[in-house]
């Protein structure tokens, strides 16, 4: 069988009536997704780059003339693979000769490709390693503050959110009340790192509700609630769910409905937060009326649902949306504590969640797949960063910034390379990142498409389309594996990731260290075998190649899900959490001497600078959220059909309530301008009647495309979120904490390009 794996799923490559390969969906799949059936459509769109790049400037005077002042507004000039990578084996030697290798920033962040062998990431991390490392960054934009919080207060295996959450099936079979905070955005479900054979989060939460279990959903936006039976919406205003959840832990305490044993034997820290719960320190009584005049959820809602935690078997889950904002961690240190203090924490399909719906994989009830990818070898140099810190790093050489305990050194970067990713749809105020990637000398940036990152560049090389090449698609948190077949060649003069960088390995005088002597279907066949060795039962790699996937444990019964939290809660002592204290630390010893301003001993109420109850929404007075598109990943796919025929005359749509396009005199699809202190953008309004007043969602993804007066023509909400970070312990991104005015746009309609 012919199949393509990508993201958004598994296909199957056929043909139309003249001939021409075409995706159909895969025949295992049970939930496919649209989204990428039209990924063959970028293989000639104009936006494709199809030969290597050089800025005119950086070409005739090289890195140190001017710098890159020039950066993003001058044109480039097409040149020979020989020509480009002398270039760039010549700027290597030049850097790590006169500055050292940490002076080297390795970015390649993103989602570029579901296969193992030509991960984007992994490909030039081999190489700049074995060109004497680089400074590198850790974690991620989605996970950033809760992948940083979860070890100090579950230990270090629960770092990743399918560590955590119970799987669907316990749920299905246990599981009475299922609170979610920040919903179920069930779009979020058609992606999986590594891609999928599956998609079954949608089904799962079906079937939960047909067995009758209730659902709540606290949301600004009643369509983050599934449809279907036995849901209810609770309004809730932006970034306040952490007070909606002390309210509720300030009821079970003091109506004496909490878990008191299972605080004893398997939590440690209790009695400080109960006295912030009660105010012993500030006077403030945590309790429903105060979380309620935080957050517009009445207060006997509150104390309702409180109660109702406690008295059914109960799962809290928490959307990984709300630890992308100020103060991010609390909302999910206090579902910790909620949970534990209603008493369900190591019950089957109870407890806390984090993330169900997210990706595909959460809540899986599978065996996941462990499994080797192309090695990157070992960095020499030590310097990183957090992801969402760049801007910082680029910005400030020699300054420091704490994270997690340490203080770390920002080298003086001199050299950029991105590949796989595209920085100006991930990072916030873009504008400003705009400037700091001007300071370097040199910026090298591997796309198949003319992205903002790619305009950005002084050197681009042209990278081939996943469909261009052949590869083996895993996921670690799945259970499928996937032979992705090339479907097309790609167009003369573009090359793979890995070609190309053999080429420049050969430069450096390393290219049998980078390859191995190896062809890629040598290097496929490795990494199968590496996923063979840990399960012997899997088909040989010509069965595999032949039959196109290979899934564990297919057409058998799902195993035994795993035993998240039970052995623990039956007996801390015998089965205690990696923790310092080994049990669940309601208040962590280890984040208080770290003695950050913006996070404290224990799960509070923080009020970030930007929401609707700061001052600062007497200025800019709606809050916008910018939640993952319904139809790209990220900024993939942009010029898909899926995301074209989203838009409307080819611009980003974004919601407001009737009440709040009445006040602003819109009607559903006009222009607008959103904009802040940090930017502008434009964008066609949709009114949602059910979505908050106060509240407008502008989704990511659209591409920034700023014009000479500053305004960004590609809907990206990054223009105007702020790059502050969720607190000093994770320095994670922290966009939805974002307020912004809005108005009609008045001027001529932009010119919108590529629209379908």
């Amino acid at each position: 069988m012919h199949l393509f794996a990508t993201h958004f799923g598994t296909y199957e490559v056929g043909c139309d009536a003249n001939g021409k390969p075409r995706l159909l969906p895969f025949r295992h799949d049970p939930d496919p997704s649209e989204i990428g059936l039209g990924y063959l459509d970028l293989a000639d769109h104009p936006e494709r780059i199809r030969a290597p790049m050089v800025r005119r400037s950086w070409l005739e005077n090289g890195p140190l003339a001017g710098t890159g002042v020039g950066r993003g507004r001058e044109g480039f000039v097409a040149v020979g693979w020989d020509e480009v990578t002398g270039l760039i084996a010549d700027e290597l030697r030049r850097v790590r000769s006169t500055h050292g290798n940490q002076a080297i920033f390795g970015g390649s962040y993103g989602w570029a490709s579901a296969g193992r062998f030509h991960h984007a990431q992994s490909q030039l991390k081999r190489l700049l390693n074995l060109a004497g490392g680089f400074t590198s960054s850790v974690n991620s934009y989605s996970y950033g503050a809760a992948g940083v919080l979860l070890p100090h207060i579950l230990g270090s295996e629960y770092k990743d959110a399918c560590d955590t959450s119970p799987s669907w099936s316990d749920i299905l079979e246990n599981c009475e009340l299922l609170v979610g905070f920040g919903g179920f955005r069930l779009t979020n479900a058609q992606v999986e790192a590594g891609g999928t054979g599956s998609h079954r989060a949608v089904e799962w939460l079906r079937r939960c509700q047909e067995r009758g279990v209730r659902i709540v959903v606290f949301s600004p936006a009643a369509s983050d609630a599934p449809l279907g039976p036995n849901v209810r919406h609770v309004p809730i205003r932006p970034n306040t769910d952490a007070a909606v959840m002390l309210g509720m832990c300030h009821r079970l305490l003091t109506e004496g409905l909490f878990d008191c044993e299972f605080l004893k034997r398997c939590t440690t820290g209790f009695g400080e937060f109960e006295s912030y719960l009660v105010g012993e320190g500030d006077g403030i009584a945590k309790d429903a009326a105060w979380a309620s005049a935080i957050s517009g959820v009445p207060a006997e809602t509150i104390i309702e649902i409180a109660e109702d935690l406690h008295d059914h078997r109960s799962l809290i889950n928490v959307a990984w949306s709300l630890q992308r904002a100020r103060f991010g961690e609390q909302p999910f240190w206090a579902a910790i504590t909620l949970a534990s203090m209603a008493g369900h924490v190591g019950r089957k399909g109870c407890g806390f969640a984090f993330g169900l719906t997210a990706v595909n994989a959460v809540g899986q009830p599978v065996r996941r797949l462990k499994g080797p990818a192309f090695e990157q070898g070992r960095n020499p140099v030590s310097h990183f960063i957090p992801v969402a810190r760049t801007t910082e790093l680029l910005e400030n050489p020699g300054g420091r910034i704490d994270y997690d305990g340490q203080a770390l050194e920002l080298p003086d970067i001199r050299l950029v390379w991105w590949a796989g990713g595209n920085p100006f749809h991930h990072h916030q105020d873009l504008n400003r990142l705009a400037e700091a990637f001007r300071r370097p000398e040199t910026v090298i940036v591997t796309e198949n498409m003319w992205t903002a990152t790619a305009k950005m560049a002084d050197i681009v090389l042209p990278s081939a389309f996943p469909f261009e090449r052949d590869d083996v698609a895993a996921s670690s948190r799945d259970n499928w594996l996937v032979y992705s077949r090339r479907v097309m060649e790609p167009p003369e003069g573009v090359l793979t990731d890995h070609e190309a960088y053999c080429l420049i390995a050969d430069r450096l005088g390393c290219r049998e260290a980078f390859d191995e002597n190896r062809c890629v279907d040598d290097w496929l066949a490795h990494i199968y075998e590496g996923y063979r060795e840990r399960y012997p039962e899997l088909p040989d790699f010509q069965s595999f190649r032949l039959r196109g996937f290979a899934a564990l444990d297919e057409g058998e019964e799902a195993p035994a899900p795993a035993d998240h939290f039970r052995r623990f809660a039956k007996d801390p002592e015998s089965a205690p959490l990696k923790t310092p204290s080994g049990r669940i630390e309601i208040a962590s010893g280890t984040i208080g001497k770290f003695g950050y301003p913006d996070i404290g001993l224990h799960p509070a109420w923080r009020e970030p600078e930007e929401w609707l109850g700061a001052p600062l929404a007497s200025k800019h007075r709606f809050h916008l959220l910018s939640p993952q598109p319904a139809h790209r990943l990220h900024g993939q796919l942009e010029y898909g059909p899926a995301s074209q025929s989203a838009k409307l005359r080819g611009y980003e749509r974004f919601t407001l309530s009737a009440v709040d396009a009445k006040g602003l005199a819109v009607e559903d699809g006009d222009l607008c301008e959103l904009y802040n202190d940090r930017g502008r953008t434009i964008a066609a309004v949709t009114i949602d009647a059910d979505l908050m007043p106060g509240v407008a969602v502008l989704p990511t993804g659209g591409w920034f495309r700023p014009d000479s007066d500053g305004i960004d023509h590609g809907g990206n909400p990054n223009t105007l979120t702020p790059i502050t970070a969720a607190s000093r312990l994770s320095q994670a991104t922290a966009p939805n904490s974002c307020l912004v005015s809005i108005r009609a746009w008045r001027g001529p309609a932009p010119e919108q390009q590529h629209e379908d």
